[in-house]
């Protein structure tokens, strides 16, 4: 076949190791950088008469260092707004600060101070992680029984949760590498993100997947590989403008849109790139490699090598 993409399924799975497998060791050594709606902590929100670009964030951090806050984050926005998180302040810290920053940089408008609790963050966290396994396991049965009059129909729905953990472990693994380089934080909006990435990731996969369902009824004979190859071949058009007019939108917000939304529409468009790849190269190449088994094969080659 003129394209033949199933025939370097190990190459695509290779790649796909290659840029997750850093992600993986910045979290394992480095941890998620909460922010802190999942560790507590205080928002400021305010505004300027100085233009933002007059304000950098040193002497931010050294007015909340005065006070005994070193961990914290400044993010500098549009409109001369600036964010501040850090751990709690007390209503008396939050003066003495406000009161800091209006001596070096002139008039202030406080636009937002909300506080979360330690205890808030956690549930939040809790919350999160239950929200994420109660989709996944809905992924499961629905594909399973969607495809139900297709043979084997459990492994569709299992290769299209393989497709998803590999969207989600990039997407988490790059916000490891971005908070310990970059300064990034993992707040509530990459929640919406990382349920956002998987939704559109499973939305690919099972338009691949049901491509083959009808491909398998229309080309009884040819094998099972030669039908799942020229089912991608069918829907690789589909699928890549579909999902380009998504990112399309995505990179004009990342390049224009104000610094409060960034990390988000990032996050977004990673995962979503993401997605169409692992929908294309990933998922339905392991059907295949679960109805030739495979595993089999390496495993009689290690013995006839022993």
């Amino acid at each position: 076949m003129f394209f033949n993409i199933i025939k370097r399924r190990y190459w695509y799975f290779a790649l796909s190791l290659l840029v997750i497998v850093p992600g993986l060791v910045a979290l394992s050594l480095w941890g998620l950088p909460l922010s802190i709606d999942f560790t507590g902590g205080t928002l400021l929100e305010i505004q300027f008469k100085t233009p933002t670009t007059a304000i950098e964030a040193a002497p931010i951090r050294e007015i909340y260092a005065a006070q005994g806050f070193d961990d914290t984050t400044v993010q500098v926005s549009t409109d001369n707004v600036i964010i501040v998180r850090s751990k709690d302040l007390s209503q008396e810290q939050q003066a003495a600060i406000l009161a800091a920053l209006q001596a070096t940089f002139g008039e202030v408008t406080v636009l937002d101070i909300s506080t979360v609790g330690p205890s808030v963050g956690q549930e939040v966290a809790r919350q999160a992680a239950y929200a994420i396994l109660a989709a996944a396991v809905g992924i499961l049965l629905y594909i399973w029984y969607a495809f139900r009059r297709v043979p084997h129909a459990i492994r569709y729905g299992v290769c299209a949760i393989i497709a998803l953990s590999h969207d989600l472990l990039l997407v988490i693994g790059l916000a490891a590498i971005a908070g310990r380089f970059l300064g990034w934080q993992v707040d509530a909006l990459f929640l919406t993100a990382i349920l956002t990435v998987a939704g559109f990731s499973v939305h690919d996969t099972i338009v691949v997947f049901d491509r083959i369902r009808e491909n398998l009824v229309v080309h009884r004979r040819l094998n099972y590989e030669t039908v799942v190859n020229h089912s991608i071949v069918q829907t690789l058009d589909r699928s890549i403008n579909t999902q380009l007019t998504v990112m399309f939108t995505l990179l004009a917000l990342a390049l224009l849109g104000g610094d409060t939304i960034r990390h988000f529409v990032i996050t977004l468009l990673v995962g979503i790139f993401s997605g169409t790849y692992s929908s294309i190269f990933n998922a339905a190449a392991l059907l295949v490699v679960w109805e030739n088994q495979e595993w089999n094969f390496f495993a009689r080659k290690r013995e006839a090598t022993a």
